[in-house]
C-alpha cells in the first residue's frame, strides 16, 4: 500500500486516534509513523509512557543528522503494538520540541526511505500522521510522496470551512510539485452534513465516514483495552477496503515499475 498519510486542517478532528485504529485493525503489515511538528502523543498516551529511553523520530534525526545511520537504526526505533509479530509498528513523533528543528530537515529523507518499506523483505506499508496542516514546518514532502492523503474532517460546518481552504493549499502545492491526480480523499468523522454533500460543496470525494465512539477514542488516547467490536474499531477496519482499492487502481493507471534496493527489516 506504500504510504498512506493522514492529515488534518485544524482542531482536534482525530487524525492520531483514526490512524491508531487503522494501525490496530487493518490485515497487512503496517509502520505507523508520527510526523506531525507539533509532538507525537501515542507513547505518552495510548502506550502510558512505558518504554525503556528515549525512542522515535527525533532520535533518528538526530542520527541521520550526524551520521548519516537512519537505515541502520530505524528498525530499532520502533515500538512492537503486537509484540512479538512485528506485523503493527510505531515510530514515535518528537517529544521534545528542541527534536522538531532537526526533523524538519529530513522530511524529503523521510519520504523517500517510507515508500521503499512497501519492497522491502518483508515489505511494510506506512500510515503517517502528518497532524494539522496548518503548523510550522509540515511534512509537505510526505504528502506528496503518499499514494493517499486522507483529509480528516468533523462533518459540521465550521470544520468543513476550514478544510475547504485546506484542499486548496493541498491542491496548489501538489500541481506545482506534479503530483499524479487522485491522491487526495475526504475522511469524515462523526454526525452532521452527509457524505455526498461534502464532496459536492468541496469537490473532493469522501473516502468514509467514521462514527462517533467517544468511549474508543479515550481508550486510543489515553490507554486500555481496545475492543475489535466496537464502532470505531470496526469502521477504521473497513477503512482498509476502500483505501487498497484507491491504490490498485492508481498503480494500474501509472503502471509503477518495481525498484530494486529497498531497506530490509531486522
Amino acid at each position: 500500500m506504500a504510504i498512506i498519510a493522514l492529515v488534518s486542517a485544524k482542531g482536534s478532528p482525530g487524525v492520531t486516534t483514526t490512524a491508531l485504529a487503522c494501525a490496530l485493525s487493518w490485515h497487512r503489515r503496517l509502520v505507523l509513523a508520527e510526523c506531525d511538528p507539533a509532538g507525537g502523543t501515542i507513547l505518552a498516551g495510548y502506550l502510558g509512557g512505558a518504554l525503556d529511553g528515549p525512542r522515535g523520530i527525533g532520535e533518528l534525526a538526530v542520527g541521520e543528522l550526524r551520521d548519516g545511520s537512519l537505515e541502520s537504526t530505524f528498525w530499532s526505533q520502533l515500538v512492537d503494538l503486537d509484540a512479538p509479530k512485528r506485523e503493527r509498528l510505531l515510530l514515535p513523533g518528537v517529544v521534545d520540541p528542541a527534536q522538531a528543528g532537526s526533523v524538519a530537515p529530513l522530511w524529503q529523507r523521510f519520504a523517500d526511505f517510507f515508500g521503499a518499506l512497501e519492497r522491502g523483505r518483508p515489505p511494510y506499508d506506512v500510515i503517517v500522521d502528518c497532524g494539522r496542516l496548518q503548523v510550522g514546518g509540515p511534512p509537505w514532502p510526505v504528502l506528496r510522496a503518499a499514494a493517499v492523503v486522507l483529509l480528516v474532517t468533523r462533518a459540521q460546518l465550521p470544520d468543513l470551512s476550514a478544510t475547504r481552504s485546506t484542499i486548496r493549499a493541498i491542491e496548489r502545492d501538489f500541481t506545482e510539485h506534479r503530483v499524479p491526480p487522485g491522491t487526495l480523499r475526504l475522511l469524515v468523522v462523526g454526525d452532521g452534513h452527509g457524505k455526498g454533500e461534502i464532496s459536492k460543496v468541496l469537490g473532493v470525494p469522501v473516502i468514509a465516514k467514521l462514527p462517533e465512539d467517544r468511549r474508543t477514542a479515550e481508550v486510543l488516547s489515553l490507554g486500555g483495552t481496545v475492543r475489535a467490536g466496537r464502532p470505531l474499531m470496526r469502521a477504521a477496519g473497513g477503512l482498509e477496503v476502500p483505501v487498497g482499492a484507491l491504490l490498485d487502481r492508481r498503480r494500474a493507471r501509472l503502471a509503477w515499475p518495481a525498484q530494486q534496493g529497498v531497506p530490509d527489516a531486522v
